[in-house]
């Protein structure tokens, strides 16, 4: 294969391609007709994203629980902080609103004032009945003020639940069926019945319903990332032809770019149904990240057609000649980019591995439509004119190309100083990295959804459920003395942690049985003494009642109870080390040979996620940088060749980790892909520096400096416009309301800004300083892959193409 591809190869895809247009086009689409019928597969994601292998034991627990127990994550709840609310118009039309959500298909239950029940002793059966609190609707504000007393200061079992005795908040738990919580139906229940019934409530009485809950928070989170590809994709094409334009002042070249880039996001969306994979937050970043890649090929391709054009004047030959001389530098940028995201297929994510396939795809799409589509449109076009190739003699990319030669020719010093400076500061702002595993940290801080997030975790201590599962080993176990009143201690230490919300579990329950057992006084809502346990749980076994109350609880053998508590978004450090005051005292209370104890929870099951992300992120880059060596050991065969190709890659990774740590921007799920992304795009620059530098030194017969300067002119122009095009075009990501997505965006253009100038200042530096180790041609020898094809070998061209 030694010399094939640039003797023969190329030029032969060349006259293939230009032979054959007619019949590429109509292909191309066919193909996109084809992907284009698949978009009805498409469909976005209605669970949260899962971060962890299924064989994970975190992910093991958290299955076995949803098999006892069911899905957690199907609480709603609506609050009113108001004292009007107490008034009867207002009491009786919230009550209403509550039997109009009991009506509706998809709820199990409602909790609320209106239906709430009092755990009542009936004497002469010996057993607990279930009253109504409010009994007939109430007509005078007495009224509404006792049942408001009755149930602020007689039940405190509906405490955190249902009330803040302290602000007088009131709440009305709604539970979805756990059926279609994690389904479509979800979406079309939040936006058709809840939202429209809440607005309805609270145009009748003028009071501001607080909505919030899993359910809700994450189909309204949801529909804002659905509405955003959509933004991402407008301001990527347009922010990408404005840069084109500007750079080319050509609208034709312009018009040619974003048909490309537009088939490919086509292509892109047309991928993701065909494989059948969900929009997720990462794979929704795919189509802009499309746009904004794609463009560079198109400023090779059509900056290298357009500079032969101006050479010889010949469309033909120009054509085939960008084609032919261009092909390999952009595939192996191309190959090199893409696999960036190809190390994300090797992980054990299934999130991240559905991001890297489709990513990967795409990028070689892309670069196949470009290859394709550019010579052929172009071969049914007039030769540019002089106005468009105006823009090759600008002056001040002149100057700036000769400011980066008066750079590296005085001041190799001053590069390396500034390096070194950058490199040590840099590594002290990476110790100051923090991790957040927060479920809620990237969601839309202006959303209103966000403030009432907030809302509740002042008022209710947060909504984020975070179970503990008791496995007593027995049947029955669970209604054990000694059990309730392990799971009460663990309870008490559990309400002593402010980021932790009051439980919710059986000890509750058999506490209320002793105040209800009492005449309902709230002084005994406590646990039964052992005689007293004896007779209580006597009438709670004739009670159906009970019975019904328990199954949220404890499993039907009685052997498996849950504790379930709601925490407030707070860091992975304070969250890990309430996981560890927690563990402390499950493994003082609850022995391990008569019980199985864990910890689980959407909170929980997220932080363990962007933790085993993190491990991810170091394997996936570590895997990319060994695979890009791979690609220049193989391209220049030479050691010392991809030391220094990969210094000025890995130095901008290493800054931006530095900005993190300065910026206090966490390594979350959204900011991990920053580096990957990065690396595969900078090290493009790398190769196409290289290319040329090595065709200059068999051009200029192994003069280093004259080769160096050389290439510096020949690619300064080219590496500035691309990317000038990538740090706006990944700029776009910043106009996002996700935090994450944000700092994406902000991340990768600063990257890819710095990975430029170190290309083009400290790359030719490190190849002059090493002048007289790699001046041997020993030291690279013939590649196996001739990147550029030397300049004086011009191919016949066939004049119909």
């Amino acid at each position: 294969m030694a010399n094939m591809n640039t003797s023969g190869f190329w030029p032969t895809v060349s006259r293939i391609i230009l032979r054959n247009r007619i019949f590429i086009l109509v292909l191309l689409a066919a193909i996109t007709v084809a992907l284009g019928t698949q978009w009805k597969h498409m469909r976005f994601t209605y669970t949260e994203a899962n971060l962890l292998p299924d064989d994970h034991e975190v992910n093991i627990t958290y299955n076995k629980f949803l098999d006892i127990f069911g899905e957690e994550g199907n609480l709603i709840v609506l609050a009113v902080k108001d004292p009007a609310l107490f008034t009867v118009r207002n009491f009786n039309a919230w009550n209403k609103l509550s039997k109009q959500f009991n009506a509706v298909p998809e709820i199990d239950l409602v909790v609320s004032v209106n239906n709430l029940k009092k755990l009542v002793a009936d004497r002469d059966k010996e057993t607990f009945v279930l009253e109504d609190l409010v009994q007939t609707t109430p007509k005078t504000a007495d009224e509404v003020s006792k049942i408001k007393k009755e149930l602020f200061e007689k039940l405190p079992f509906y405490e955190s639940l249902l009330y803040n005795k302290e602000s007088g908040t009131l709440r009305t738990a709604v539970y979805m069926d756990k059926a279609i919580v994690n389904t479509s139906v979800r979406k079309n229940f939040v936006f058709n019945e809840l939202i429209p019934l809440i607005e309805s409530f609270e145009q009748e009485t003028g009071l501001d319903v607080r909505v919030s809950g899993m359910p809700y928070v994450r189909t309204l989170n949801a529909q804002n990332i659905v509405d955003e590809i959509g933004l991402f994709v407008g301001g990527a094409l347009l922010v990408t032809s404005f840069i084109f334009f500007f750079f080319f002042r050509s609208f034709r070249a312009t018009f040619i770019s974003m048909v490309v880039v537009m088939i490919g996001v086509m292509w892109a969306f047309g991928i993701l149904g065909l494989l059948k994979y969900e929009i997720t937050v990462l794979t929704a970043l795919i189509p802009p990240l499309i746009i904004v890649i794609g463009i560079p090929n198109c400023i090779f391709l059509i900056n290298k057609y357009q500079q032969e054009v101006k050479k010889h004047g010949n469309q033909a030959k120009s054509l085939q000649r960008v084609i032919s001389k261009i092909g390999n530098a952009t595939l192996m940028t191309n190959l090199t980019t893409a696999s960036g995201f190809a190390t994300f297929i090797l992980t054990k994510s299934q999130l991240l591995k559905e991001f890297g396939i489709v990513a990967s795809i795409n990028i070689v799409v892309i670069f196949i439509l470009s290859l394709l589509i550019i010579p052929i449109i172009y071969s049914f076009m007039s030769l540019p004119k002089y106005k468009h190739l105006k823009h090759l003699n600008k002056q001040w990319i002149g100057k700036f190309v000769g400011w980066m030669e008066h750079v590296v020719r005085n001041h190799k010093i001053g590069i390396y100083t500034v390096s070194l400076v950058l490199l040590i500061a840099s590594i002290i702002g990476i110790y100051q990295i923090k991790i957040s595993g927060s479920l809620i940290e990237d969601m839309p801080k202006s959303a209103a959804f966000f403030d009432d997030i907030r809302f509740f975790e002042e008022e209710f201590d947060g909504i984020m459920p975070l179970e503990v599962m008791i496995d007593t080993k027995r049947k029955n176990g669970v209604m054990k003395l000694s059990t309730l009143r392990r799971m009460d201690d663990l309870e008490r230490l559990i309400e002593e942690i402010p980021e932790l919300s009051k439980t919710i579990s059986v000890t509750g329950l058999v506490k209320y049985s002793k105040q209800a057992y009492y005449n309902g006084k709230p002084k005994y809502y406590q646990l039964p003494s052992s005689q007293e346990n004896n007779f209580i749980l006597s009438y709670a076994k004739k009670s159906s009642d009970s019975a019904d109350l328990l199954n949220s609880f404890v499993d039907s053998t009685g052997q498996v109870a849950r504790i379930t508590t709601f925490m407030r978004d707070i860091g992975t450090e304070k969250m890990e080390d309430i996981e560890e005051t927690l563990w402390t005292k499950i493994n003082k209370v609850f022995p391990t040979e008569r019980y199985d104890v864990s910890l689980t929870g959407k909170a929980l099951l997220f932080l363990k996620g962007t933790k085993y992300l993190i491990n991810n992120l170091v394997i996936s880059l570590s895997l990319a940088i060994f695979l890009i060596a791979l690609f220049m050991a193989y391209m220049f065969r030479s050691f010392r060749m991809i030391i220094i190709s990969l210094i000025p890659n890995l130095l901008p990774l290493l800054i931006t980790a530095g900005m993190m740590g300065y910026l206090g921007v966490p390594i979350k799920p959204s900011t991990i892909l920053v580096f990957s992304i990065a690396f595969g795009i900078s090290v493009d620059d790398t190769i196409h520096f290289l290319a040329k530098y090595r065709q200059e030194l068999q051009a200029n017969r192994w003069k280093i400096t004259k080769s160096v300067y050389a290439a510096l002119k020949e690619t300064g122009v080219s590496m500035f416009y691309t990317s000038i095009v990538l740090f706006f075009g990944f700029s776009v990501f910043m106009i996002s309301s996700f935090g994450g997505t944000v700092a994406l965006g902000g991340l990768v253009s600063a990257t890819l800004l710095f990975a430029m100038l170190s290309n083009l200042l400290l790359l030719p530096c490190l190849l002059l300083s090493l002048e007289k180790s790699i001046a041997n041609k020993k030291i690279l020898k013939k590649p196996p892959i001739q990147i550029l094809p030397k300049e004086d070998k011009d191919v016949k061209v066939d004049q119909e193409g």
